[in-house]
């Protein structure tokens, strides 16, 4: 088996749910049950893209991601998808007008992923803040205030450092997100922040964006009885990444590749909303 590493931009708000929530949020987003850390189901990537294949008439798409629901026991598809798990969450900065926040856990995990597909080659060294009020940018960073080199972060005020370490991650995250768009390759190098992994957990809880929804009686236009919910998606400019692995049951690796790179050329939805623009996202297999 092969695999190679896919990334995940959401360029609106995504909502990958999990059905009814238990808590104060009706719909919550999909996480991982023991980090907390958001994800997007590796079954709702297969599903988007073949549905993409699909509508190019790719001649591979039977071949690359299975038979019809009908025909499921003939074959296996040769394209397998892990999760996507969080790699930068957009976070409110006072400086910079937003971050992009990642943690030592985070770029860890995304390290071991890389290391099993071709072609990444992650950096080797990961940047750790020393404690939980403190961050590190990079040298570029348009996030510290002037005066005494704070980051603020929500209502988080942290003392940010300076390092080599997150100026490489930034380049090569840079490269695999967003091609060859020098701006917003830039803008990643100037938003990249680090933060420990115990601020991160906090991020997580009080970062992701929960929106009221109501529908109307179509006589009154008033609320409907029981129609007020809230839901939780994952922010605009959110990146993820996970594997797609070539099993080559039906067909080889370089076509495996070929097709997913084809279909991802142009923006594709993911999750739930499609109607009111959620879930509008850019792929791109490294």
């Amino acid at each position: 088996m092969q695999a190679k590493l896919l990334f995940l931009h959401a360029l609106s708000p995504l909502h990958a749910g999990t059905g009814q929530g238990l808590g104060v949020i009706d719909l919550p987003i999909a996480r991982e049950k023991a980090t907390n850390i958001p994800i997007v189901p590796g079954s709702s990537i297969k599903g988007v893209l073949r549905e993409a294949a699909e509508a190019a008439k790719n001649p591979d798409v039977i071949a690359v991601f299975g038979p019809e629901t009908a025909d499921a026991d003939a074959h296996a598809g040769s394209a397998q998808f892990t999760d996507m798990r969080l790699v930068l969450l957009p976070v409110r900065s006072l400086k910079g007008t937003f971050a992009w926040v990642t943690s030592p856990l985070l770029l860890r995990r995304l390290q071991r992923d890389a290391e099993y597909a071709l072609d990444a080659k992650p950096p080797t060294s990961i940047p750790a803040p020393a404690a939980t009020d403190n961050c590190i940018v990079t040298t570029s960073s348009v996030l510290t205030m002037n005066e005494d080199n704070k980051v603020v972060l929500e209502d988080l005020e942290l003392e940010s450092n300076t390092d080599a370490k997150a100026n490489t991650w930034a380049e090569w995250l840079a490269t695999h997100i967003f091609d060859g768009d020098a701006d917003w390759k830039q803008a990643l190098n100037e938003r990249l922040c680090v933060v420990h992994d115990d601020t991160l957990s906090f991020l997580l809880k009080t970062a992701t964006e929960v929106t009221a929804r109501i529908r109307l009686e179509e006589s009154t236009k008033t609320v409907a009885t029981g129609a007020l919910w809230y839901e939780e998606a994952l922010p605009a400019e959110t990146v993820m990444a996970g594997l797609v692995i070539a099993a080559e049951v039906k067909t080889n690796a370089q076509t495996v590749f070929n097709t997913i790179t084809t279909v991802t050329q142009k923006p594709v939805q993911i999750g739930g909303n499609a109607t009111v623009g959620r879930g509008l996202c850019q792929l791109r297999l490294v």
